[in-house]
């Protein structure tokens, strides 16, 4: 078990690497987070910058091969997941820790009725009978907006916004201690990502869940999250509290960010979007990673490990160049 002064999620010095062709692709470089229990962790960045990897990481279902945990450790409540045997996951997966995945299309089996998908994973780690773990099932997609009546139907009957709603019921079903959420909304209309956001956010109440949301959406994470990490080519370049990132972020990658998103306040007439494309995971350049994307990169950017700069307590940035950002 944790000891008071840990954290409930502590993940150390992560390394990731995909192999392809005969090509590495560095997908996770060095990333460190601790998270307690009750806290949200907003995880923000482009596509491809390693968000899904540290997931599915942490939930031990990387595929190897390709993916390689080169090094690191996924410490759960006193815990490493690295160094655990896969019948002891198998126990710790859908009940200590879930996953609510991107695309529910290959999250659900196809030859099961979704209400069998939900009452399987209760009966694992519940330990009761089928009825009961069926009953359960029914309350659950309820709880998500579907008929309960619905249970007997299969995945193919639903569209693509029910769909991700049985993915979230199925994570939500053991009441997760951890709970992975990849862009949980993307396939979801307004109201019904509004009534998932605010179920996710009861049952980490109810139950003092740590989450860490992966999304591009910003206001998703200033509604939802305690904590932001924004990451860029599988390393953590800024990080700290919702209110520190929000009102005075100082990576010039999260100032680029914030510059990208249309503001209602302001009387703009373009938005500012970042020049230039993300690095080849295979071949990244040395020193700070955004480097070549950046306008106030200065020689020291270009080479060794850039060093955390604590900005206010808890506010970390990794650059050698912080003075010379004001304002977003």
């Amino acid at each position: 078990m944790s000891t008071t002064n840990e954290a409930y999620l502590q993940i150390k010095d992560l390394v990731v690497e995909y192999t392809s062709g005969g090509d590495v692709i560095h997908a996770v470089n060095g990333v460190s987070i601790d998270l307690d229990r009750g806290e949200t962790l907003g995880l923000v960045g482009e596509t491809g910058a390693g968000k899904t990897t540290i997931a599915k990481a942490i939930m031990r279902i990387l595929p190897d091969p390709p993916a390689k945990v080169k090094s690191g450790e996924i410490i759960l409540d006193g815990k490493d997941l690295l160094k655990l045997h896969e019948k002891e996951m198998l126990k710790i997966r859908g009940k200590k820790e879930a996953m609510i995945f991107q695309d529910p299309m290959t999250a659900l089996n196809p030859t099961m009725n979704i209400g069998s998908q939900i009452s399987e994973v209760i009966q694992i780690h519940e330990k009761c009978s089928k009825s009961e773990a069926d009953k359960a099932a029914i309350k659950m997609l309820e709880m998500v907006g579907i008929e309960g009546k619905r249970a007997e139907e299969y995945p193919h009957e639903f569209s693509g916004g029910m769909k991700q709603r049985v993915v979230i019921a199925m994570a939500l079903a053991c009441n997760p201690q951890l709970l992975l959420a990849d862009e949980p909304t993307t396939a979801l209309d307004v109201t019904i990502q509004a009534q998932v956001l605010e179920m996710i956010s009861a049952l980490k109440t109810k139950f003092r869940t740590a989450m860490i949301l992966i999304t591009h959406d910003l206001g998703i994470v200033a509604q939802t999250c305690n904590k932001v990490a924004i990451i860029y080519a599988g390393q953590i370049v800024e990080s700290g509290t919702r209110e520190e990132i929000f009102d005075n972020p100082k990576h010039p990658y999260t100032i680029g960010l914030f510059n990208s998103l249309p503001s209602m306040n302001e009387d703009k007439t373009r938005l500012k979007p970042i020049k230039g494309l993300p690095p080849d995971p295979r071949d990244l350049p040395a020193g700070c990673k955004f480097h070549p994307r950046c306008r106030f990169a200065i020689e020291a950017c270009r080479h060794g490990e850039i060093e955390a700069v604590e900005v206010a307590p808890g506010h970390k940035c990794y650059c050698c160049n912080i003075d010379a950002k004001e304002g977003k």
